[in-house]
């Protein structure tokens, strides 16, 4: 599909057989902005017949491609994959429980025109329940405030990106929550616009209260990545710097209390024991500072997720 004007438009999905068919054809109707489109569904081990609905929709319209998992791997995988084969100078993201609005394309793309290279949805008027409400702007507050990127909505589905900004990204684990993040790390231009969000018609929510933990953890992953990777002894060092000064300080005082107060050591045995695993753990800090730096990428074998892509 190479076209200037073109765009993939790439869902996960898992268990939304009720939901597929409608979702099909509001997509259809709402890429009239585009010369060339194609949409990449990625059944990410539906155990419905999800799989089974868009076989169809791929056998009817050859603009439709369909990835398959062996098992269910979440969506950061689901994601990457689509990434992978999507063949459109624009590429737009979109759940398949038809809560995100396929009407917002053409709104996500005029806004991309002003010199954007992503631009994501902001579920203004959410409707979910507050147990999905709550947790999310809390998680939204914190990552504006550690990435510095200021969106309101990081975990909308909704996004339409510019080609180079997916193939620059490196989507695993839980990172599809922190995309923007990661592209404003590479210094892409963002912005976002509110985008009508629809109640649940079909199915049930695959949310979970412990993604917030999850998501916490994701983020702590992202910033050291970008910050420590190449130089993971300036973390490091540091640690094992404050333990050090921290030992050196602690058995000093000792030796004052002995020389000044003539206080045994082993009236302080606590203490000194203290400052002794403190100036082992700045050795420890040190050791795994100075072996990043000579791993400073590692190279991970990656697992086939894939059992069948219909193009």
């Amino acid at each position: 599909m190479k076209n200037n004007n073109s765009i993939s438009i790439v869902i996960p999905v898992y268990n939304e057989e009720s939901s597929l068919k409608e979702l099909y054809k509001e997509i259809k109707g709402n890429v009239t902005p585009f010369s060339a489109w194609e949409i990449v569904f990625i059944d990410d081990g539906s155990t419905d017949d999800s799989g089974k609905i868009i076989r169809s929709f791929h056998e009817q319209d050859n603009r439709v491609k369909l990835i398959q998992f062996h098992r269910n791997y979440g969506k950061s995988a689901a994601l990457s994959e689509g990434f992978n084969i999507a063949a459109g100078n624009y590429i737009l993201t979109m759940d398949a429980d038809l809560q995100d609005d396929p009407g917002e394309i053409k709104n996500l793309y005029k806004k991309m025109q002003e010199g954007f290279d992503l631009v994501s949805g902001w579920k203004k008027s959410r409707k979910d329940p507050w147990s999905k409400k709550i947790p999310s702007k809390l998680f939204n507050r914190v990552t504006r405030l550690m990435t510095g990127v200021k969106i309101h909505d990081f975990n909308c589905g909704l996004k339409l990106y510019k080609k180079n900004v997916v193939d620059s990204l490196e989507i695993y684990g839980g990172r599809h929550r922190y995309i923007p993040a990661l592209a404003g790390q590479k210094r892409f231009k963002i912005s976002e616009i509110p985008v009508h969000h629809r109640e649940r018609k079909y199915g049930t929510t695959k949310y979970g209260g412990a993604r917030l933990f999850h998501g916490f953890f994701d983020l702590l992953t992202i910033l050291f990545l970008h910050r420590y990777t190449q130089r993971p002894l300036h973390l490091f060092g540091y640690l094992g710097l404050i333990s050090l000064l921290v030992s050196f300080g602690v058995e000093c005082y000792a030796v004052v209390l002995k020389l000044l107060y003539n206080h045994p050591f082993k009236i302080h045995f606590a203490l000194i024991l203290f400052g002794v695993m403190a100036f082992v753990l700045g050795l420890w800090f040190f050791s795994i500072g100075l072996i990043g730096e000579m791993i400073a990428k590692v190279t991970q074998g990656k697992e086939n997720r894939i059992k069948q892509i219909f193009e």
